[in-house]
């Protein structure tokens, strides 16, 4: 596809887009042409291994096969062609997979030849219509066409349909280490609860504690806020220079793990332990801790 024809798809509208998909075009029109309920064997079409989705629920794929051997595949697969009488899904992975299930030997499809950064542009705009991507799978479906085909993110927010700081904030949670990107892609954290962890020194330890105590997007961010007051305080000017490099680390791996500033003052044996608190509700959870131990 040409880049006016590609820029002149811009903005158009989600709804307008993903109809285009399902229904034939008029004669003589410019666009990719579509061939619509194509019958072709389902082992002839293939999985893209750029589609955005990586993961699907198995009890909803089993649903969804009790559906198709009921009443067949309602909306086709929507494809492009690899090479004779092959095919890579463009839309539809879903519905390929529950076939499988059902034990469909034919699916129907519908062609569209398009290039490489079409065919993933529609894979994320279909996906996000119809909700189908966790934030993760979002964000690197971003990252793709940014990377490889040269994308801004204004030129993003036009084509899904919104704002400029939508794809910005779901870009920043690529920033997160893997196992707080694995738990947003399990669903255990939302993508609001990732974006309050983005800025601070340890998301994996913030995590954790966020999905233990089942914690609200706002206390999330309040723990966050804490957590990153409590990294950047200095230490007091007394100890400061008295403090060697293993008493520095343990004050820092107990302030990670307790999300609270945590002073020691060791000298000769004895000392000190100072936990910080600002609120009833953090000491009400140091003292959770203490008593569960």
């Amino acid at each position: 596809m040409s880049e006016d024809v590609s820029k002149r798809r811009l903005g158009r509208g989600l709804a307008a887009l993903i109809g285009e998909m399902d229904q034939p075009l008029p004669a003589g029109d410019a666009r990719p042409s579509i061939n619509p309920d194509r019958t072709v064997p389902i082992e002839f079409v293939s999985r893209s291994p750029k589609n955005p989705r990586r993961y699907f629920d198995e009890s909803e794929l089993q649903d969804l096969a009790g559906s198709i051997r009921q009443h067949g595949i309602v909306q086709p697969v929507v494809v492009r062609t690899t090479s004779n009488d092959r095919y890579e899904i463009i839309a539809g992975e879903r519905r390929w997979r529950a076939a499988q299930l059902a034990g469909l030997v034919d699916i129907p499809v519908i062609v569209r030849d398009v290039d490489d950064r079409t065919a993933l542009e529609l894979a994320i705009v279909e996906n996000v219509q119809r909700a189908d991507l966790n934030p993760l799978e979002e964000a690197l479906g971003y990252d793709q066409l940014i990377a490889e085909h040269g994308y801004t993110q204004n030129d993003l927010g036009e084509i899904i349909g919104k704002s400029r700081s939508h794809v910005a904030n779901s870009l920043r949670l690529l920033k997160l280490p893997e196992p707080v990107r694995d738990m947003l892609a399990e669903g255990s954290l939302s993508a609001g609860h990732a974006r309050a962890l983005v800025s601070t020194p340890d998301p994996v330890v913030l995590a954790k504690i966020i999905t233990s105590k089942g914690m609200s997007v706002r206390d999330a961010e309040k723990l966050a806020q804490n957590h990153i007051k409590a990294q950047n305080a200095p230490p007091a000017a007394e100890h400061r220079d008295a403090k060697d490099s293993d008493t520095i680390a343990l004050e820092r791996s107990l302030t990670d793990r307790l999300g609270l500033s945590v002073a020691i003052n060791h000298k000769g044996g004895a000392g000190q332990l100072k936990i910080s608190y600002k609120t009833l509700d953090q000491l009400e959870e140091i003292c959770r801790l203490l008593e569960a131990r």
